[in-house]
């Protein structure tokens, strides 16, 4: 049993314990921390956790074998970096990082220290969307042309009043870093490397309790394309579908996979409910156990921030932006004397049109 700590034990902290804690045989949770304990000490007890108000007590702390990240964004890639210098294991919510470069600390960290880092991708572990990752990779429907994906709940209007979501600093362009991360990590999941973005954001009513929505054309590094949108307010949809050569397939709510193949009639299938949570902190024992890698890959994570950081860029600009690692492979076909295209890239500098609503 790997003996683990929880930093943040807000509504999401609190959640992942809630999917974990005498529901696995290979996970537990020992300590937890808190800024604000008194709200925390309830439920701690409930858990059996020792409650403290730091990191650092957490971290010296000899049952805790491995740190669990569920804090402010703005925190993630330091509090990594923290965890790895004492050799523990660290799974950071979403996102690890608000830039490519600050992912990239974090992941260097992990890598210098050899130990595992889990991500709080948890909508990868949907049944459907693992079903319609089996179906891809299987090629029964050829090459993948689009993706189309949604994501919208109502979590920004049940939060009034202050947290992260309200903050531009911690969740920038809308929805994005609350629900629409969750459906780009599919895109990358799915179609590979993002090389460009194009994002708009219409927003009639700022926070609190906001109602806005994101849309973002998607180009991949295969060719292939893809649209985005979430609402920040708005009954919770999931959906994903994706366009082959041969067919498309679509993955509806947590369960329910439709797949079409060229010439035949749509076939609709249910499967048996899981609890992402508990399927993805398993993983993530899988990994410090040695038994598989996470599935979510260092490169993919570095892959995702990438792109979420060009996203926030292109609501900024009003204009196309290319994702860092794409920037990268630019400047490298100008030093070879090679033809590019003039796409700013994140992190570049160039004017906000004063038009753009964000």
């Amino acid at each position: 049993m790997i003996q683990a700590a929880m930093i943040g034990l807000g509504r999401w902290g609190q959640s992942i314990i809630g999917a974990v804690q005498g529901k696995s045989a290979r996970v537990r949770f020992v300590h937890g921390v808190s800024k604000e304990p008194e709200l925390a000490r309830d439920f701690a007890a409930r858990h059996g956790l020792r409650l403290s108000t730091d990191l650092a007590d957490a971290l010296a702390d000899p049952e805790v074998q491995a740190v669990f990240l569920a804090t402010p964004h703005l925190l993630h890639v330091q509090q990594v970096q923290a965890v790895t210098a004492t050799g523990r294991p660290v799974w950071c919510e979403k996102p690890l990082a608000l830039t490519r470069a600050g992912a990239e600390s974090a992941v260097g960290a992990v890598r210098a220290a050899g130990v595992p880092l889990g991500s709080g991708n948890n909508k990868r572990c949907f049944a459907s969307m693992r079903e319609l990752k089996r179906v891809l990779d299987s090629g029964v429907l050829g090459e993948i042309l689009h993706i189309e994906g949604h994501f919208s709940n109502e979590h920004s209007t049940r939060v009034i009043g202050g947290g992260w979501r309200d903050d531009p600093e911690e969740s920038p362009a809308a929805g994005l870093t609350g629900a629409g991360l969750h459906v780009l990590d599919a895109f990358v999941n799915l179609g590979g490397p993002i090389r460009r973005i194009d994002a708009k954001v219409f927003a009639p009513k700022p926070p609190p309790d906001p109602r806005d929505v994101l849309a973002v054309l998607v180009e991949f590094a295969s060719g292939a394309t893809g649209l985005l949108a979430t609402v920040r307010a708005a009954p919770v949809v999931w959906r994903v579908q994706v366009f082959c050569t041969g067919g498309w397939v679509e993955a509806r709510g947590e369960d329910t996979l439709t797949v079409a193949r060229m010439g035949e009639s749509p076939v609709t299938q249910t499967f048996p409910h899981v609890d992402s949570l508990l399927v993805l902190v398993e993983a993530f024992a899988d990994a410090i156990e040695g038994k598989a890698p996470f599935p979510v890959t260092p490169a993919q994570m570095l892959d995702l921030i990438g792109a979420f950081e060009a996203v926030v860029m292109s609501v900024e600009r009003g204009q196309p932006v290319l994702c860092a690692n794409a920037q990268r492979r630019r400047e490298a076909r100008r030093r070879d004397g090679l033809a590019v295209t003039g796409v700013p890239a994140a992190g570049k500098s160039t004017h906000r049109p004063s038009g753009n609503t964000r």
